[in-house]
């Protein structure tokens, strides 16, 4: 794979013949997409948690309504307890990433400090797990017609309300995912 190839910086809009239940109706954020595999967050799957209860689970304290009420992400099935936060704001905290344009991602403890003191980024979004294929495994599950690929943009992954995620991301590009038939083919 040459890097006119890769996906990283791009969503994954699952097809709506998806059968995964873990991906059922999915965008996911592709933050890392190599020759060794690829691995993305899933952006429209909140948890029934806050981030008011990871911060108190690591004994930090905010006074932040917006950041106290707003939903963690499930960000796929792979270990569940690893956290990540997807931000837009660059900075040096221990363990971030540039992905794509003005999207970043940080799985540092320092981030969620700043953010509980009022320094972190403006607008993020915090994801339990992660999803992750195999060398060639999204590659293969592309031409099955399992996904839809599409550019990201911060509105779609940090504005966009959860439940309009599926069908915005889809329809960046032009696509009515209801017009589409669950059933794959292949001309």
């Amino acid at each position: 794979m040459n890097s006119t190839q890769t996906l990283t910086g791009q969503l994954l809009v699952a097809m709506p013949g998806m059968l995964d239940p873990n991906f059922r109706n999915s965008v996911t954020y592709i933050c890392e997409h190599s020759d060794s595999g690829a691995l993305g967050l899933v952006i429209n799957q909140p948890l029934d948690m806050a981030v008011s209860e990871v911060l108190e689970q690591l004994e930090m304290q905010t006074t932040d309504d917006a950041l106290l009420g707003q939903p963690v992400l499930r960000g796929g099935p792979v270990q569940a307890e690893r956290g990540f936060v997807l931000h837009e704001s660059p900075h040096d905290w221990e363990a971030t990433t540039e992905v794509g344009g003005s999207i970043y991602v940080t799985t540092s403890r320092d981030i969620l400090s700043d953010l509980a003191s009022g320094n972190g980024p403006e607008r993020m979004q915090i994801a339990l797990g992660y999803s992750g294929w195999d060398a060639g495994q999204l590659e293969a599950e592309i031409l099955q017609n399992a996904w839809l690929t599409v550019p990201a943009s911060a509105a779609i992954v940090f504005e966009t309300p959860f439940e309009q995620r599926w069908q915005a991301a889809a329809g960046s590009i032009g696509v009515d995912l209801a017009s589409i038939s669950p059933q794959a083919g292949h001309a």
